[in-house]
């Protein structure tokens, strides 16, 4: 019964199938920048690398590519340009995930490293202590 509510699968052109892709692609990329201004629905990649560019801009459905050769920016159908974005969402949401892994294990290295050198200092100064007093 619920398979009856169930989203089709939107089949994508040909067009839309090499913008996925290409989209896709650099976002495999750890080299390819994404920046966005999501109040905006505004989201941009960017491969210096590669000399890629791609814009999407979410609430008009429009996703423009640009590379040293071309420029083209067209608009495509809603429902694909949500794709697209959830794809780039997800890639983003990784990539703050590994910095804020990053972060975490950071501080907790520096943490471990603080917490053992008051342990030492203190059996430091209870050694001095012992030291003086069994010197009396």
């Amino acid at each position: 019964m619920l398979s009856f509510f169930k989203r089709k699968p939107k089949e994508y052109s040909k067009i839309e199938n090499h913008i996925y892709g290409i989209i896709t692609e650099l976002l495999k990329v750890s080299a390819t920048d994404i920046n966005c201004d999501e109040l905006g629905g505004k989201y941009y990649l960017s491969n210096e690398e590669q000399h890629f560019k791609v814009t999407i801009l979410g609430n008009d459905s429009v996703i423009r590519l640009t590379n040293t050769r071309d420029s083209v920016a067209e608009k495509y159908d809603k429902v694909f340009v949500e794709d697209v974005l959830r794809a780039v969402k997800e890639e983003k949401h990784r990539r703050m995930e590994l910095v804020y892994d990053s972060i975490t294990n950071s501080i907790e290295k520096m943490a471990e490293r603080l917490h053992n050198t008051l342990i030492e200092s203190n059996e430091q100064e209870q050694s001095n202590e012992q030291n003086v007093l069994s010197g009396f």
